[in-house]
């Protein structure tokens, strides 16, 4: 059992109803509202402001001048008891803002466990995130994107609100994203494309060769011959064997709403 003590700098404004595990470290001026759970080893550097009803876990790292669960950027915000829950094992760095949900749908922004959030990005209102993404400076979410894990946002990233990228997809900086990402694919440009399936990234994470290879045969299949999307998925069905992953892309363009990137 950790029985580390709370470390609260004198100058830090932390709300007596707040749930400080322990282990936790506040930084100079920092301030805590009512409603917030931290869990234990967690570092909070100066400066950051976290309100709401937001839900921390365990060794998560806060840097300077973050401003975390602060009311969502949407005139439908009527001060209702939204949440923000984050995971375990998160690096926030410096100015990040992640905002607390609308009402509109389960009340929750979600952010998973090991994820890297860069200095000046943004998660807005109702966002999604699986674990160990990565989103790099001043990558911007609108509201209610979905994010699955491991996914790479580059740099000056901007992604519309709804959309959704998938599991280990890669967008190139400065890209502006306004239809979903398909998972295992790199996306770039200024309004993004497809470039293919993202093989470097796949096979740093372990993916088996065959794996690629196979994706890499829907991906052709599905892209490059300009079919709408339905015939290709039919036919890849009757040309390819299934395997994990070709079902979780199939699954994910079946489950499209805004359209999917070409």
């Amino acid at each position: 059992m950790n029985d580390q003590p709370v470390e609260i700098h004198p100058s830090a404004v932390v709300s007596p109803r707040a749930e400080i595990a322990s282990g936790v470290r506040i930084g100079p001026y920092t301030q805590i509202g009512d409603h917030v759970r931290i869990g234990q080893d967690t570092f909070i550097g100066a400066h950051v402001v976290i309100d709401g009803y937001t839900e921390i876990g365990a060794r998560n790292q806060i840097f300077p001048f973050s401003s975390i669960g602060t009311p969502p950027q949407d005139v439908s915000y009527r001060g209702e008891d939204t949440r923000l829950v984050i995971g375990d094992d998160n690096i926030i760095r410096e100015y990040v803002t992640i905002n607390r949900a609308t009402a509109k749908e389960e009340w929750k922004t979600v952010i998973g466990s090991g994820t890297y959030i860069m200095a000046y990005a943004h998660v807005a209102h109702d966002c999604v995130l699986g674990n160990n993404v990565i989103m790099s400076n001043l990558a911007t979410l609108g509201g209610h994107v979905v994010i699955g894990d491991y996914a790479v946002l580059s740099g000056m990233v901007a992604v519309h609100q709804f959309v959704r990228i998938g599991a280990h997809a890669f967008v190139g900086g400065k890209s502006g994203v306004d239809r979903d990402v398909p998972p295992f694919m790199i996306t770039a440009g200024p309004r993004a494309r497809l470039y293919g399936i993202n093989r470097r990234g796949l096979s740093r994470a372990g993916f088996a060769g065959e794996t690629i290879d196979g994706l890499k045969k829907a991906y052709s299949i599905i892209w490059r011959k300009n079919r709408r999307f339905d015939e290709g998925i039919a036919q890849v069905r009757r040309e390819l064997t299934s395997f994990p992953e070709l079902e979780t892309l199939l699954e994910f363009l079946k489950g499209s709403k805004r359209g999917i990137l070409r």
